[in-house]
């Protein structure tokens, strides 16, 4: 009686499995990859320096920053940073805009070259530039940033830079690594898109249903329990 009330069960465990066992090994070689790699490593911290010691101090920063307010609306705050051998301060409000820390003059767009040469300072390997290429819009590793610079070097993990045309500035660093763990992490959350919605509706599905695959298999157990012991057989000589 109790093998017939628990048949329902058995099919259910059964198809459940079927339909789970792909994602569950996703699941698991995701895990194993996503803890086996460093997040350093994956950030590429040892691949480029997002950012570098600024070698400018206060009196190499000369323009006038009374002039320099008159031309940002709604002033919010004022950065003082660096492009290669300028000093840059940058400020923010309604818009946002770069000046030559010196002359107070606007900040002018970098040319190929010198966004070659700031990749370059950046960089901690020793490769050469594979290629630079303008976006009007970047791709999703870079969340889609528009008017970018894309510097992939010559190493054998294809380090990339993506560095702000207006400012010069690296925005991020990017790697086969990094890819690696993406690609893992999109498999891991089942967010096949954007990968970034770790409540997405398939994810919950999925994992409801693993929930439901292993109630029915402790429910399995109860048609032969370890405790149970079990009869021997007589011997005969």
């Amino acid at each position: 009686m109790i093998k017939s009330a628990l048949k329902p069960a058995r099919k259910i465990h059964k198809y459940l499995g079927y339909l789970l066992a792909l994602q569950i090994f996703a699941w698991l070689l995701g895990g194993l990859v996503m803890s086996a790699i460093p997040l350093e490593m994956v950030h590429g911290k040892h691949l480029a320096n997002r950012q570098l010691d600024n070698p400018f101090n206060a009196l190499h920063y000369t323009a006038s920053l009374d002039n320099l307010k008159q031309q940002v609306a709604e002033l919010t705050s004022i950065e003082y940073k660096h492009f290669l051998h300028t000093p840059i301060i940058k400020l923010n409000g309604n818009t946002t805009a770069y000046f030559d820390g010196k002359t107070g003059a606007l900040f002018q767009a970098p040319s190929q070259t010198h966004i070659e040469q700031q990749a370059k300072a950046h960089y901690l390997g020793d490769a050469k530039i594979a290629h630079v290429t303008f976006l009007a819009e970047g791709p999703r590793e870079v969340q889609y940033r528009k008017n970018i610079w894309q510097v992939v070097f010559a190493d054998t993990v294809s380090t990339t830079l993506y560095l702000d045309s207006d400012s010069g500035q690296v925005i991020t660093v990017r790697s086969t690594i990094w890819r690696i763990f993406d690609f893992f992490w999109m498999l891991h959350i089942m967010d096949y898109d954007e990968r970034d919605d770790f409540n997405n509706p398939l994810l919950i599905s999925f994992s409801a249903t693993s929930v439901l695959f292993c109630i029915s298999g402790f429910v399995l157990l109860l048609q032969s329990p370890p405790w149970r012991r079990r009869r021997h057989q007589p011997k005969y000589n």
